[in-house]
């Protein structure tokens, strides 16, 4: 109910006074009061409007809609019951979604709560502003936030929600108005901010990443059907340009080791720009990483109920473009950010200290923490402190004696097993959280400085710059070096500028729009053969065009819904 409040609020003007003192707003730790008069008023409507990005990207809806929609993941039933939710994820996948379809639902719903709670949060710091207070940093930074949730709107139904105060009903923008109107907002956040806070807040190279990311999809939202897309040089150069400002103020530094980036600690790691804070259970949503994994793998030895959930696995395709990409070879031995190996199958009896699993793409048998079944106490060795280490079975599944093996075949009826699927890990699990399964402690990255070095390289080879593409990519695999380190590409084109995003941010939720961007999403894969363009934008959920239903004409349904 607390929901559709939001979204009545979002589309008629409805006044309400925001009272979210439930959504633990310390996610907020460096200090958004500082010397203001009016520090409470701050800090009480900027917490909550950063608070909803823990709901948006919560596993089950914008991973969903970004990952289980495209060929990096697919979640099948698993054991014929497990994950059918009445076809909800095997209608993502397949591209035959409907505006009834509960994640699409869902990830509208919490977007539209974060742009309302941005509006109020830009309408109550207007309010200080006209008082004579100095609150222009907090102006621009819930400006800022409010573009970020308008272009995630843009991005996944093709609107935007335009408001500036609570006493208006919301305009509808889409395609030029819309690229605009974010434009507008980021343009404001940049030429204010300073990047002394972050990376858990709006900061000035957030904006400027932003920006560059605006820039560079433009085309698309301009014209999300279109047959082919208009790469205007002039957007490119500003990708360029806004990157260039990102990477020349030399605040921020490419990781050496891979997995770093998304270890549970990673708050500090130099590359993360922008990201959702989630330190100190800050907000106990954070499941990204026991989402993939086996309901046989435990991570965490405090935790026996912190396993994994069998959940989605990535299809062949994905995976034979990491082999392809290397002449055939094991992906595993050429490029670090395939796998990290941290288990030895030869060591039987670990410390808990020293316990970790694999990371990245886990094929083949598993190796974890030795259990009957779920909840019972894990094995201890001989000397009764140390953990026995070894191969996994489907205890957990009531199949003690089925190894848990990950195939590369996975579908929806001969593999789809709980072991189907290669699977991925590539946040850490928590290590110091109370419920290790439900509250990750790690940022989630919204925005690096990988992305930044790509974004630079697309636009450049958009703009018919090889050379300089392949230079960015080069930097970005060289820097990694902390294991087997990554070869240097000796050519780029647009394929292999494709398939390299995908090697650096698969399940980091940008895959639908980097295939749409690349003209990729109406291909076929693993149980997948609709190649409708409308489907490129998902539908405005059923319930909020009945919602808005006594205002004719106000909030009109996407193409082909």
């Amino acid at each position: 109910m607390r929901k559709n409040i939001y979204v009545l609020m979002l589309f008629l003007g409805v006044m309400l006074v925001e009272g979210c003192t439930d959504l633990q707003e310390e996610v907020l730790d460096e200090s958004l009061t500082g010397n203001v008069t009016n520090g409470d008023v701050i800090a009480g409507t900027l917490a909550p409007a950063y608070a909803s990005l823990s709901e948006v990207f919560l596993h089950t809806r914008y991973f969903a809609l970004q990952e289980i929609s495209t060929d990096e993941a697919i979640l099948p039933y698993r054991g014929g019951t497990d994950w059918g939710d009445n076809n909800i994820y095997i209608d993502m996948h397949r591209h035959t979604y409907t505006p009834m379809n509960a994640p699409v639902t869902n990830t509208w719903n919490f977007i539209s709560q974060g742009i309302t709670r941005s509006v109020i949060a830009v309408s109550n710091v207007r309010a200080l502003q006209s008082e004579g207070q100095q609150v222009d940093a907090y102006l621009a930074e819930a400006r800022g936030l409010r573009a970020y949730y308008s272009m995630l709107s843009l991005d996944l139904f093709g609107i935007v929600m335009s408001k500036d105060t609570l006493d208006v009903r919301s305009r509808v923008l889409r395609g030029d108005e819309a690229v605009n109107y974010i434009e507008q907002d980021l343009l404001a956040a940049e030429a204010v901010l300073d990047n002394t806070n972050g990376p858990g807040r709006i900061t000035k190279a957030a904006a400027q990443g932003l920006l560059a990311r605006l820039y560079l999809n433009a085309p698309v939202y301009r014209s999300p059907y279109a047959e082919t897309h208009d790469f205007r040089r002039e957007d490119m150069q500003k990708v360029v340009e806004y990157c260039n400002k990102v990477i020349e103020a030399g605040n921020y530094a490419l990781s050496s080791e891979f997995f770093e980036i998304f270890d549970d600690e990673n708050h500090t790691n130099k590359e993360l720009i922008f990201a959702i804070d989630q330190r100190a259970n800050l907000n106990g949503n954070n499941r990204m990483a026991y989402f993939s994994l086996s309901g046989d793998q435990f991570p965490l030895p405090q935790f026996v109920n912190a396993n994994g959930t069998d959940g989605p696995g990535i299809t062949p395709e994905f995976y034979h473009s990491w082999v392809d990409a290397y002449d055939g070879a094991d992906p595993a031995t050429k490029d670090m950010r395939f796998y990290k190996k941290n288990l030895d199958p030869a060591v039987t009896c670990i410390a808990a200290a020293d316990f970790e699993l694999d990371r990245g793409i886990l094929r083949g048998q598993q190796y974890g923490l030795q259990t009957d079944r779920k909840g019972t106490p894990f094995k201890r060795c001989g000397d009764g402190a140390n953990y026995v280490v070894g191969p996994l079975f489907n205890n957990t599944r009531g199949n003690p004696t089925q190894p848990v093996i990950f195939t590369e075949e996975v579908d929806y009826t001969t593999y789809s097993g709980y072991s189907s699927g290669y699977r991925v890990l590539k946040y850490e699990f928590s290590k110091t959280s109370d419920d290790g399964r439900a509250k990750g402690e790690f940022d989630i990255i919204l925005l690096r400085l990988a992305d930044i070095y790509m974004m630079r390289a697309e636009a450049k080879l958009r703009m018919d710059d090889a050379a300089g593409a392949l230079q960015d990519v080069n930097a970005v695999r060289a820097a990694r070096t902390a294991r087997i380190g990554i070869p240097p590409l000796e050519a780029i084109d647009l394929d292999i500028m494709f398939r390299e995003r995908g090697f650096e941010f698969y399940f980091e939720m940008q895959r639908r729009t980097d295939m749409i961007r690349f003209g990729k999403y109406e291909n076929a894969w693993t149980e997948k053969t609709n190649s409708d363009p409308l489907k490129r934008l998902f539908p405005i959920p059923q319930t909020a065009i009945d919602g808005a239903s006594e205002f004719e004409g106000f909030l009109e349904q996407n193409d082909g819904y």
